[in-house]
């Protein structure tokens, strides 16, 4: 059945709407059967500004994938990003009633389900519950206490919530379009999905995602997710900058920013000049390639230190091995990379989102710009935490080894006991009599 699965992954961004249509293939990768995109006029930053503009770009959206893939959409995985979003860290613990038997993935579950009660601040609401390491009968640093024997299962979880208000209108889009969500994700460990290795995750890393209207974080270490932040600046600030600095048009800004753009001004040549058409009557404007990317650099610098200063907030800093990733729309900056590296002093490298992709005709999927639409697919198949994959596939096995017992032989087994009983009572009644 997990072959005939498709799932649709929306996301809902400040530049772009996109929608890709996906199903795992005979070797358990993403195969990607369609995809549709439309620009995005009714988000800023994230949030849903504009009602109407949204629910006719997802329409057009969702209208595109559904001809290129052949299939009619009604279900999708929604990406959440926005200055709104807050994480942090609360404890739980639960009681069992018994010592002997051993914990079991249905007492993991109540304890995080219990924690979707926890008081947070009014007008806002819990997305995720990421439980971090578990303490049994206050034995600390357990990853994994399903199995173990214990009465007292604590654990320190990070919570993530974000504005009802900003839910409430994701939802209202998405349901105006004629669809219903499946799971309402944050984007950033949607991307995270997309781009990072299990190896990467538990060396320790950190994503960062350069969209539009925000640059969102996550850090993994030993496999868990430890700290997610959304910054309110991202490519769209760069061309806004742009538009002011040169006194151009924003169309304009940002060809100039996607097409001759750097993120090191000292990388651009001092003599290569862009000629912009002029206005109504009015001449060319001749605008110097060194001074458009002192522009780019000062306001990416400003990110940078954003970013690190979230990295230092995490206190994971000095256990990032695998350093950073960079990937979203931004990424594409020419020399990104390296003033990431030479601001934060850590390892980087661009991320595409082809770690779980299989054979795809549509090349433009294996863009960066697309990492959190190929990751919200990937979410309908797996969880963001591990942990979780393996309690569904031992649940599962469970069910399944208990269902075959009966099917071959458990059945007989207790059938031979009760012969056994029952010859027992009767050699008994013969030696009376």
């Amino acid at each position: 059945m997990q072959q005939e699965k498709i799932v649709v992954g929306l996301d809902i961004g400040t530049t772009k709407i996109c929608a890709i249509v996906g199903r795992k293939n005979e070797f358990g990768k993403l195969e990607v059967l369609g995809m549709g995109k439309a620009v995005s006029d009714g988000v800023i930053r994230g949030i849903v500004t504009n009602i109407d503009r949204t629910v006719t770009a997802i329409e057009k959206a969702i209208a595109e994938a559904e001809s290129t893939s052949g299939i009619d959409i009604k279900v999708v995985n929604v990406g959440i990003a926005g200055q709104h979003i807050r994480s942090s860290i609360h404890h739980g613990s639960i009681t069992r009633a018994s010592t002997d038997d051993e914990i079991t993935v249905e007492d993991v579950n109540r304890l995080n389900q219990d924690m979707y009660r926890i008081v947070i601040p009014p007008g806002s609401e819990i997305i995720h519950v990421m439980p971090q390491d578990y303490i049994v009968d206050y034995e600390e640093g357990i990853r994994d206490p399903v199995g173990m024997s214990g009465v007292k299962l604590e654990a320190d979880f990070h919570i993530i919530t974000a504005q009802t208000n900003a839910i409430n209108n994701i939802h209202k889009c998405v349901k105006r379009a004629g669809l219903e969500v499946e799971n309402l994700i944050l984007e950033p460990l949607a991307s995270s999905l997309a781009v990072l290795s299990d190896e990467e995750k538990e060396a320790g890393i950190c994503l960062v995602d350069i969209g539009g209207g925000t640059t969102d974080i996550a850090i993994f270490h030993e496999n868990i997710i430890r700290h997610t932040a959304v910054i309110p600046f991202g490519g769209n600030i760069l061309t806004s900058d742009i538009k002011q600095g040169c006194m151009v048009m924003q169309h304009q800004a940002e060809l100039l920013k996607t097409k001759f753009g750097k993120a090191i001004a000292e990388e651009a040549s001092p003599n290569e000049i862009v000629s912009i058409p002029g206005l109504r009557n009015r001449p060319p404007k001749e605008i110097s390639v060194r001074n458009l990317s002192h522009i780019i650099e000062a306001r990416m610098e400003e990110i940078i230190e954003h970013v690190h200063s979230e990295i230092i907030t995490s206190g994971y800093e000095n256990k990032l091995a695998g350093g950073l990733v960079i990937t979203g729309g931004g990424s594409q900056l020419n020399f990104v990379k390296h003033l990431f590296e030479y601001m934060t002093g850590m390892d980087a490298r661009i991320g595409y989102p082809n770690e779980h992709l299989g054979k795809t005709k549509l090349e433009l999927v294996k863009s960066p710009m697309y990492a959190t639409s190929v990751g919200l697919v990937l979410t309908g198949f797996r969880s963001v935490d591990e942990r979780e994959n393996r309690y569904q596939e031992r649940k599962s096995s469970v069910g399944e080894n208990t269902r075959a017992r009966a099917r071959s032989g458990g059945g007989d087994f207790f059938k031979r006991i009760l012969d056994k009983t029952k010859e027992l009572l009767t050699d008994d009644i013969d030696e009376e009599y």
